[in-house]
């Protein structure tokens, strides 16, 4: 029989790889919601600023590395904002009620 203190320690494994998935897919859904905003607010004045200072004919490539790299950088921003506030507020929830 394992001992008390190894499955509390289980359990605190799960309850942080479910705040972990939670958070992510929050994260997706923020992803989804915010990234044609700020690409559509912010692809002109990239490709502006490719061309004069890299000459013409990046702009498209430009475009779409700029589409994915806004997408990356709100994704993993949420992710780690969501997660944290997730943690730090079930852990206070858990700590409060154990």
């Amino acid at each position: 029989m394992k001992p008390l203190a190894h499955h509390s320690q289980a359990g605190r494994s799960t309850f942080i790889a479910s705040i972990n998935g939670a958070g992510s897919v929050l994260a997706f859904m923020v992803t989804f919601l915010a990234t044609p905003p700020t690409y559509s607010a912010t692809v002109f004045w990239v490709q502006d600023f490719t061309a004069n200072h890299y000459g013409v004919g990046y702009e498209d490539l430009i475009a779409v590395a700029w589409g994915v790299m806004c997408g990356a950088f709100i994704f993993f921003l949420s992710r780690a904002t969501i997660a944290t506030a997730l943690t730090m507020g079930g852990l206070a929830i858990a700590t409060r009620f154990l």
